[in-house]
Formats: structure tokens, sequence, C-alpha cells
């Protein structure tokens, strides 16, 4: 069973065995599909085995992880929480030197984010490593749920639509990908900007901006732009 420091609530278990599954993509990022259209471009014909596979990724009884190593050492690990009325899924940022891991977002009812900027996405997807989540389209469709960001680059649409394509069964991939880089997370489009090497955002609901009470601290906001940036 995996274990994340700070965060022993649940049955951890390795999600890798649901990478290799179309479906699992669009599932995965259920929450950012907002409206019919983007839910019947998502899923298509497939919804009853999509609902199947849901209910097997949100069992109660095991809490799929999956890990993303980060530059210098951090690690990033994305929990779905499958706890009985309050399921969702948890973005935590870890370095084997802090006593716990740190949330840089949360995708449920009660949201919190966006976490990341479409520059650190591509840029955490592109990092080379040998363990754990090593494709770079898994990666980069893996954290998009975390992205809100007002100013994605002209190379968006097309990175997501090749991700999409290589992951899914998804009729059309770049319908699905403007669905998504349209409406992003369940927060608003935030602006980022680099402060004393640091990024930042104005996200009402981030932890990522340092004028919410409950922000991140100054060390591990840095962490975050120093691990997402590599």
């Amino acid at each position: 069973m995996l274990e994340i420091a700070g965060y022993e609530d649940g049955p951890l278990s390795d999600g890798s065995r649901f990478l290799d599954l179309p479906l699992f993509w669009p599932c995965h990022l259920g929450s950012s599909l907002l409206g019919q259209e983007a839910q019947a471009v998502a899923f298509g014909p497939d919804w009853d085995d999509a609902q199947d596979l849901y209910r097997r990724v949100s069992a109660s009884d095991e809490w799929p992880v999956f890990t993303v190593h980060l530059h210098a050492g951090h690690i990033l690990y994305v929990v779905h929480r499958n706890l009985e009325g309050e399921h969702g899924i948890d973005y935590l940022l870890f370095h084997p030197e802090w006593q716990e891991a740190i949330t840089l977002a949360v995708d449920d009812g009660h949201f919190m984010g966006p976490g990341l900027s479409w520059r650190e996405l591509e840029s955490a997807a592109d990092q080379q490593t040998s363990a754990g989540v090593t494709d770079s389209n898994a990666r980069l469709v893996l954290l998009f749920p975390m992205l809100g960001d007002s100013d994605v680059s002209e190379t968006a649409l097309p990175r997501l639509t090749a991700a999409l394509r290589a992951l899914t069964i998804v009729e059309d991939p770049a319908e699905l990908a403007r669905l998504l880089l349209l409406k992003q997370g369940q927060w608003s489009l935030a602006n980022w900007h680099e402060s004393e090497g640091i990024w930042i955002c104005d996200g009402s609901h981030s932890y990522r901006n340092p004028a919410n009470h409950f922000a991140l601290s100054p060390m591990h906001l840095a962490a975050a732009s120093r691990a997402l940036s590599g």
C-alpha cells in the first residue's frame, strides 16, 4: 500500500493500471467537461462503459494514486480521494525533506485552485523521469484539471489535441481540447506573473496566490515554482 506523509486518510493504491484505458481520461477530466456539449464530445457512444469504469476508479475501498516525479526531487501525487460523500481529486506536492505533502489544488465540490499555469503544465509534462508516470501525454492530461490560465500559449490547442488523440478514443480530440481550454477548471481563469523567481496567480481560490489567507508559505510557493518549471 502506498503511503504519503501527512496523507494517511485512505487506502492509497497505485493507479497506473488505469493509464492505458482510453476511457479513464475523460473520467479523470470529468469536472472540466462543463456542459452537455463537452460531455457528449468526450464520451460519445461510450457513456455506459465510462460509467462502469468511473465506478471502479471511485470505489471507496481503494484510492488510486498517480505519481508524477518533478524537478529537484519533488513529487506530485494525484490522489482520487474516494471518501464516502466527499469524492474528489487532490493534487499534492511532496519533497523527501518535508514532513508532509502540501496541497496545490483540490478538484471537487469545494474546489481549490488553480494549481498551475499552462507554461508550468507543459514544463511538468515534458520533464524526463524513469519512475512514476513517464509518458508526456499522460502527464499533461493527468495534471490538466489543475490548470487555470487566462493567457495560454498558441501551442496549447495542438498540444492538448495531440495528447487526447494519443490517449483516448474520442472521435474529435481537437474539439474536446478546444472546449477544455475554453473552460479549464472549476475556478475562474487566473492571471500569472513572476515575482522574484516565484510564479504566483491572482486566483481567489488558489493556494498560489499570496494574497489569500490560506496561501502556501513563501518556501512552498518557491518550491512549487521550482518543481513545475524545471
